[in-house]
């Protein structure tokens, strides 16, 4: 088989892992809308119980037909001891058949990168297709990583769903037929420099999708009633009765956005900025000089930079911060798409 064929090949696991993306995130819709029922039924008779009130000295506040506190496994139970929390994420078939097809599609699609870059005999980012494939791969591979913990596993369908619609315009749209990239990015340069920009990008992705969320969870958690607050958020950082999203709740969200803006920003550091100077000055004799390209990568990490700072100094946590960090991404999509389609300068001939 060809070096050529094997370039169109990868293209076709591509649009396979596309395919098998769009079932997982399917599969995960129906355990979140399953969830939101359940969480609404659970509000339902919750505010339809009253207020428990102890009966006498030491004894514990209960309820009809279930106990006031999470038991010692942290779910809820009745008086028989069964389990009525049933809007858990990850219990669900559902869930886990969403989790299986996501692993596979994320297996796929490492195979479609490494036989594209196979293919074309060089890093497979060289052009937007390329880049967004593998930045894809790379949102997936954390995804997997954070759907350990219970925040993790209720952001599923989130990120699956965001890396659907970069596939999407990716196999539809970006594609462009295997090639030789021009002499100026035959560099080792640029396997490092894009290379370590798309891990950043991959990272800022699932980063925004977080920091989207925690707005949502903190705007719930305001809206709360008194009854529905005095019932959430629980151990496993869900929301309770209140909750009509079953998200986490906007702590562990916060937290976990912070976490990996922490993971992408020296990265952007030291991709755009640090070793893209670099290959600025061997390809051009100047480190900086006001390319769009550039100026947008600049702009995006001093957003972050910003964000960072906030937490650090002024403490800004929860909505605020995480309106910074979706500004900061919305800088990094222009710099992605925008700058290529709407301005040119010495960063246009890789084409799309």
């Amino acid at each position: 088989m060809s070096q050529g064929e094997i370039a169109e090949l990868s293209q076709e696991f591509v649009t396979v892992a596309l395919l098998i993306m769009l079932v997982a995130t399917i599969l995960l819709s129906v355990d979140l809308a399953g969830r939101i029922t359940a969480s609404r039924q659970r509000r339902r008779t919750t505010e339809g119980v009253a207020p428990a009130v102890s009966v006498g000295a030491g004894a514990p506040a209960s309820s009809p037909g279930r106990s006031a506190e999470p038991d010692d496994l942290g779910s809820w139970s009745n008086e028989s001891g069964r389990d009525t929390r049933d809007d858990r994420p990850g219990t669900s078939r559902s869930y886990s058949a969403g989790i299986a097809s996501t692993v596979l599609a994320t297996a796929l699609l490492a195979v479609g990168v490494v036989a594209r870059a196979i293919g074309v005999g060089r890093a497979p980012w060289g052009n937007m297709y390329e880049f967004s494939i593998t930045g894809a791969l790379i949102a997936l591979v954390v995804l997997l990583v954070v759907v350990r913990t219970t925040t993790g596993r209720m952001l599923a369908v989130w990120v699956t769903g965001l890396v659907s619609v970069l596939l999407i315009a990716a196999v539809t749209v970006l594609y462009v037929p295997p090639g030789e990239l021009v002499p100026a990015l035959r560099h080792y340069w640029m396997i490092l420099h894009v290379g370590v920009t798309v891990i950043a990008f991959g990272l800022f992705t699932v980063a925004a999708i977080v920091s989207a969320l925690q707005i949502v969870a903190e705007r719930r958690a305001r809206s709360r009633t008194p009854v529905a607050a005095s019932a959430a958020p629980d151990e496993t950082g869900v929301e309770g009765a209140g909750s009509d999203t079953v998200l986490p709740s906007p702590e562990r969200l916060d937290r976990l956005a912070y976490r990996i803006i922490a993971v992408g920003f020296p990265l952007w550091t030291l991709g755009p900025i640090i070793m893209g100077a670099i290959w600025a000055e061997v390809s051009w004799g100047r480190y900086w000089g006001w390319d769009p390209k550039e100026v947008w990568a600049f702009i995006s990490w001093v957003v972050y930079a910003a964000y960072l700072h906030a937490r650090a100094t002024a403490g800004w946590k929860g909505r605020r911060a995480s309106i910074i960090a979706l500004i900061g991404f919305v800088t990094v999509l222009f710099s992605y798409f925008g700058v290529n389609l709407f301005f040119g300068g010495l960063h246009a001939y890789d084409g799309l």
